[in-house]
C-alpha cells in the first residue's frame, strides 16, 4: 500500500480509509492528560454541576465547528492547505497556513515539556532528558504518517480509560464517594463560566480548524463528520470529566495550578501500575504531540515544494528545543490567542465552501475579502474578550467573520465569478 501523505493534492477515493481508522485518529487526540488538567481547573472554579455544563457546551460548539470542516474534508479529500487555497488565494493561503502550522508546533512543544516534568514528578527523572526522549519518540511516530495516528489512537484511548479509572479508584480510597463528587461545589478557582467554555473551545481551535488534514482520509463527508463526533463531544468530554472527578474527590494535589492531573494517584501501587504509567505517559502525550506535528508538517508542506516527513523532522527538532527552554509553560495565554484569532479562519473556509457550491470565483493570487473577514472577526473576538467577559470569544469571532465573508461576497461584481464546473468529490 502507498505511503503517500498527499500533501499537495486531494486524497483519491482508492486511498481513503475506514471509518474506524479515521475515528481512531480523532478520538485518540483529545483524550489526554492536558485535558484532564483543564477539566480539573474548570470544576475547581465552577463546581461539578456548572463545570459539566461548561464542558458540554464547549464541546457542542466544537462539534458544530469541527464537524462542519470535517464534513468538507471528507467530501472533497482536500487537506487544510488546499481548502485555504480556494478561500484565501494561491499565495494568500501561505499566511494562514503558515500561521496555524506554526501555532500547532507550540502544542507539540507543550507535550514535550509536559513529558519531561511529568516523568520528573513521578519518578525523579531529569526533565530535560525526559523531554528529549519524548521529543525523539514523537517525531518518529509522526514519520509513520496517518497510519501511526490511527494506531496510537486505538492504543491510547483504552489505555487512558484504564489509567484514569485506576486513578479515580485510588482517589476514592481517600474517603470520598462518587455521589459526593457530583455535589462538589467548587468556586475556589479564578475562572468564570464563560471563560471555562472558552478554554474548552480554545483547546482545539487550531487543530480543529486543520481537521481536514485528518478527515480528508474519510470515505465521504458523512464519515468525516462521524469521525469528528467521536472526539467532540465524546472523547473530549470524557477527558475533561475525568479531571473534574479527580478534583471533586480530593485526589488533586494542587488543583489551583495542576487542575485534574491524576498521575500522582498512580504512584506507589506496584511495578505493574508503574510500568503501565510510564507507557501511558509516552502513548498519551505522544498521541497529542504526533497529531500536532503532523498538522504542522502537512501544513508547511502544502505551501512549499517539500514533503511532510523531512518537515516533521525539522519542525520536531525546533519544537523540542523550544520545549527545553520552558516557554511551553505559558499555556493560558496560548489558549486566549487561539480562541480570538483562529475560529474566524474556519468561518471563512466554511462560507467559501458553501458559496462555491453555487458559484465559482475566478482564480486569484490573494482574496482580500477572506483576509478582511478573518481580520474583522479576530478584532471582534478580541474586543469581546476585553469588554464582554460574559461571552465566548470564539463564537463572536466566528459569527462576525462568517457574516463579513458572506455579506461582502454577495456583492462581488459578476465579472469576478464564473459558473461552477462539475467535478468529482476529490477534485483539487
Amino acid at each position: 500500500m502507498s505511503n503517500h501523505e498527499y500533501e499537495h493534492e486531494p486524497v483519491p477515493a482508492a486511498a481513503r480509509r475506514s471509518l474506524l481508522s479515521v475515528a481512531a485518529v480523532w478520538a485518540g487526540f483529545p483524550m489526554c492528560l492536558g485535558n484532564a488538567v483543564f477539566g480539573g481547573l474548570i470544576v475547581y472554579s465552577q463546581g461539578m454541576g456548572r463545570g459539566l455544563l461548561a464542558i458540554l457546551l464547549g464541546n457542542l460548539l466544537l462539534f458544530g465547528y469541527i464537524g462542519t470542516l470535517s464534513w468538507i474534508g471528507g467530501q472533497t479529500g482536500r487537506n487544510f492547505s488546499l481548502q485555504a487555497r480556494r478561500a484565501f488565494g494561491d499565495r494568500g493561503r501561505a499566511v494562514v497556513v503558515g500561521f496555524l502550522a506554526t501555532v500547532v508546533i507550540g502544542w507539540f512543544s507543550y507535550q514535550v515539556g509536559l513529558t519531561g516534568t511529568t516523568l520528573e514528578g513521578m519518578y525523579g527523572w531529569s526533565p530535560m532528558w525526559g523531554g528529549l526522549l519524548g521529543g525523539v519518540f514523537f517525531v518518529l511516530l509522526t514519520l509513520a504518517g496517518i497510519r501511526a495516528l490511527s494506531l496510537i489512537g486505538l492504543i491510547g484511548t483504552p489505555l487512558f480509560l484504564l489509567m484514569a479509572g485506576l486513578a479515580v479508584y485510588y482517589g476514592l480510597g481517600h474517603g470520598h464517594s462518587l455521589s459526593g463528587a457530583f455535589g462538589y461545589a467548587g468556586g475556589d478557582g479564578p475562572l468564570g463560566f464563560w471563560a471555562c467554555v472558552s478554554i474548552v473551545v480554545g483547546g482545539f481551535a487550531d487543530s480543529g480548524t486543520m481537521t481536514a488534514d485528518f478527515t480528508r482520509w474519510a470515505r465521504d463527508g458523512r464519515a468525516g463528520l462521524v469521525a469528528a463526533a467521536s472526539a467532540f463531544p465524546f472523547a473530549n468530554s470524557i477527558a475533561f470529566l475525568i479531571g473534574g472527578l479527580v478534583v471533586a474527590i480530593g485526589g488533586a494535589a494542587d488543583p489551583a495550578n495542576n487542575g485534574g492531573a491524576f498521575l500522582g494517584l498512580l504512584a506507589g501501587h506496584g511495578a505493574l501500575v508503574t510500568g503501565l504509567s510510564v507507557l501511558f505517559v509516552f502513548a498519551n502525550l505522544g498521541s497529542v504531540a504526533a497529531h500536532c506535528l503532523y498538522n504542522g508538517a502537512v501544513g508547511w508542506a502544502g505551501i512549499t515544494p517539500l514533503r511532510m516527513r523531512p518537515l516533521a523532522v525539522a519542525l520536531g527538532l525546533i519544537g523540542t528545543v523550544v520545549a527545553l527552554t520552558g516557554v511551553w509553560a505559558h499555556i493560558v495565554n496560548w489558549l486566549v490567542l487561539l480562541g480570538v484569532v483562529v475560529p474566524p479562519i474556519g468561518a471563512v473556509l466554511i462560507v467559501d465552501y458553501v458559496l462555491a457550491r453555487r458559484r465559482e470565483a475566478a482564480p486569484a493570487t490573494v482574496r482580500p475579502i477572506a483576509f478582511a473577514a478573518w481580520g474583522i472577526g479576530a478584532v471582534a473576538a478580541g474586543l469581546a474578550h476585553y469588554h464582554l467577559p460574559g461571552s465566548v470569544d470564539a463564537v463572536i469571532g466566528f459569527v462576525t467573520a462568517a457574516a463579513v465573508q458572506a455579506g461582502v461576497s454577495a456583492f462581488r461584481p459578476a465579472a469576478e465569478l464564473r459558473p461552477t464546473v462539475a467535478t468529482s468529490s476529490v477534485a483539487a
